[in-house]
């Protein structure tokens, strides 16, 4: 947890950059820092890692007062992603997304490894870790820049308007990366924007900034239905606000509680009978306490069995599960969920356990019923389901 009290930030005596700022930020957060050039809100963010530090107030992360902390040492302890990307032009990318770890002394070996599994986790291709970022595209770079800052397992990860300079598309496509990573990763992340969108997108709560004050502080959803002044009213813009709607429809609320789950130390000959009766040619993996792991499917299972081995279902499973919050609204979700044409998405509670799925045909009753309503936009939506395949 980032706790700020009483913080404030002037320059030269007389020229307040931040003012007074008191909030919380809870492990797991993800949360945006926005406002107009000049308002505090990069400076506000640069003081967590002490790249700035404040005038007076208290910053405390977990309970520590940062400043009785080395400053090299907490940002080592920190992640950060900038707009420039910052990828060291004379190092592979290898040595790049491993960086931290070399400082921190962290054998080659397991550098490697750690290598390997962030770059699978944008989805690159290994051979690229040999490479030189000068080889890649602005949006491969921007990849490695976000993964670089996971790579030592910080808990916190500041970013610094990281996707400004790209295009609409690869914008959008990292900016699914990031949500993805955070919910899966459960990293608190701190992400400065000037992008009311990008914001509304990728936050569970909204800081809003002026003049070095946070104005309002709140999720998107109050912030759209109760601005707190006609600052933040026009920072929303017209168009948004007569877009919000009251809903607060929750993933858990249409969900259904019927996943087929199998615990990891399960045999094949396990895995096989529960589907047949199930009649389900995936099962989602958890452990003893339900908590998700991720999936095994028919295929997988059928290969592994011609081989004769005697091995688990946690030997084969495939951890890269997509998964949405029981908490989560529904209307923040949907968009993310359609994009990936799954058949059912498992649903998780805080803890990550398992708790129920929400299914294809479910997710168009919820276009139709919570999102838009309008005979149009259900057409538009239904076909974006039906594009990806049958019900299932």
């Amino acid at each position: 947890m980032i706790h700020f009290e009483n913080v404030s930030k002037v320059y030269n005596g007389n020229k307040v950059a931040v003012e007074d700022v008191n909030l919380t930020i809870n492990q797991g957060e993800f949360v945006c820092f926005i406002g107009t050039s000049g308002s505090g809100k990069t400076t506000t963010m640069r003081m967590i890692n002490r790249m700035i530090d404040p005038t007076k107030g208290t910053i405390t992360i977990d309970g520590a007062d940062i400043k009785t902390k080395n400053p090299v040492e907490l940002r080592r302890q920190i992640g950060y992603v900038i707009q420039s990307i910052g990828l060291m032009p004379h190092m592979t990318i290898r040595e790049n997304i491993t960086l931290v770890q070399k400082l921190l002394k962290v054998d080659q070996a397991t550098r490697n490894k750690t290598a390997e599994e962030m770059i699978d986790l944008v989805e690159l291709p290994r051979e690229m870790l040999d490479r030189y970022p000068n080889e890649l595209s602005g949006g491969q770079q921007q990849r490695i820049g976000v993964v670089r800052a996971l790579a030592a397992d910080q808990d916190i990860i500041l970013m610094d308007e990281p996707f400004g300079a790209l295009d609409p598309i690869t914008r959008d496509s990292l900016q699914d990366l990031v949500k993805d990573l955070q919910e899966r990763l459960g990293k608190t992340i701190v992400f400065v924007t000037h992008d009311m969108d990008e914001a509304l997108k990728l936050a569970n709560r909204i800081a809003i900034m002026d003049h070095g004050k946070v104005i309002q502080y709140d999720t998107p959803e109050n912030i759209l239905q109760h601005p707190a002044n006609s600052f933040v009213e026009e920072l929303i813009g017209e168009d948004r606000l007569l877009q919000a709607k009251p809903d607060t429809t929750t993933v858990g609320e249409l969900m259904t509680d019927r996943a087929i789950s199998i615990t990891s130390e399960k045999s094949l000959q396990s895995a096989i009978s529960l589907m047949r009766e199930k009649r389900v040619d995936t099962l989602l993996v958890v452990d003893e306490n339900n908590v998700l792991k991720g999936f095994v499917d028919v295929e997988t299972i059928d290969k592994m069995r011609r081989t004769g081995k005697n091995i688990s279902i946690g030997e084969i499973y495939n951890p890269k599960v997509f998964y949405v919050k029981k908490s989560a609204l529904v209307r923040d979700s949907l968009q993310r969920i359609l994009k990936r044409g799954v058949k059912y998405v498992p649903v998780v509670d805080d803890d990550d356990r398992l708790v129920g799925i929400l299914t294809r045909v479910s997710l168009v009753d919820i276009i139709y019923d919570v999102l838009w309503g309008e005979e149009d936009s259900f057409a538009e939506a239904a076909e974006s389901v039906a594009t990806n395949g049958e019900g299932a």
